[in-house]
């Protein structure tokens, strides 16, 4: 399934870099983090809860950047479990900033995410509705993470 979106922030590129490299800030935009963790120079470990209709799903999540060009984009890997090990996700991401056409900074994501187990049950058009709610969730608590810091 791919996700994918663009949202603006009203801030440099610079600022939203700095923003995205910090992984508390992070942490508290992501819909359902309760933790994450810096394991080694470039790979976390989060704890991520969802929900999807009527199950919630507890995932232990591993990110691994595997490639960084600041402050253009981002290339990640990401891959987790329930403890169970009922659903599996893993997902490759790329995360781009440009300058915006009205100004500020334009934030570009793209994910091809792969569900198995008793999340993968859902349907498309279920999972891909629950992902891009998550999406704009994350969006618009990371702006206003960004644009409350004052970097514009």
């Amino acid at each position: 399934m791919k996700i994918e979106g663009v949202f603006n922030i009203a801030a440099s590129r610079p600022v939203v870099w700095r923003h995205i490299r910090d992984p508390e800030i992070m942490g508290r935009c992501i819909p359902g983090c309760s933790s994450i963790t810096v394991t080694g120079e470039n790979s976390y470990q989060a704890k991520i809860e969802v929900k999807l209709g009527p199950i919630k799903a507890k995932f232990s999540v591993e990110v691994e950047v595997t490639e960084e060009v600041e402050p253009d984009h981002i290339i990640s890997h990401t891959r987790g479990e329930e403890g169970s090990r009922a659903s599996v996700v893993s997902a490759d991401n790329i995360l781009k900033l440009s300058d915006g056409e009205t100004g500020g900074t334009d934030v570009s994501y793209s994910s091809e995410v792969m569900i198995s187990g008793r999340l993968g049950k859902y349907g498309h058009g279920i999972m891909k509705k629950v992902a891009g709610n998550l999406s704009d969730k994350f969006a618009e608590k990371f702006r206003q993470e960004v644009e409350a810091g004052g970097g514009a």
